[in-house]
C-alpha cells in the first residue's frame, strides 16, 4: 500500500450534504479497494488565482489514505467525470514525512537549537 493525499477542488456553490457525499465517494472506492482512508482536512472555500468555469472561488478538501495503484487510478477516473469536481490533484506521500501538518514557525526535527561548528584549522 501506498500513501496518498488528494486535494479537491469543489464547486463553490455545492450544499454541504453534496460534498460530504463527494468526500463519501471518494471514501467508500479506497475502501474498497482494499486501502485505508486516514484523514480528511476541510479548508473551506477559497479565492482561485484565475476562474475555473466562469468561478472565481472554490471549495478545498484535503484527503489522506492509503491505497494501491489500481485504486487511485479508479479515484482518479471518478473524479474526472463529476462535474462538481473542479480540479483535483493526487501527490504520494513520503515515507518517514510527518503525518500531521506542522504549525508554522514550529521547530523542525530533534535539533530545533542547533550548536555552533568550529571552523577547520588552516595550515
Amino acid at each position: 500500500m501506498t500513501e496518498y493525499e488528494i486535494l479537491l477542488l469543489l464547486d463553490p456553490e455545492l450544499a454541504e450534504e453534496k460534498q460530504a457525499e463527494i468526500v463519501g465517494r471518494v471514501r467508500t472506492l479506497v475502501e474498497q479497494g482494499g486501502g485505508t482512508f486516514e484523514r480528511h482536512d476541510a479548508w473551506g472555500r477559497r479565492k482561485l488565482a484565475y476562474p475555473i468555469d466562469k468561478k472565481e472561488e472554490g471549495t478545498y478538501h484535503l484527503l489522506s489514505f492509503s491505497a494501491g495503484t489500481e485504486t487511485l487510478d479508479e479515484l482518479s477516473r471518478v473524479l474526472k467525470i463529476d462535474d462538481d469536481v473542479l480540479r483535483h490533484m493526487a501527490t504520494r506521500r513520503l515515507e518517514g514525512g510527518p503525518s500531521e501538518p506542522i504549525a508554522v514557525g514550529a521547530p523542525i526535527g530533534d535539533h530545533a537549537e542547533a550548536e555552533p561548528v568550529d571552523a577547520p584549522e588552516e595550515e
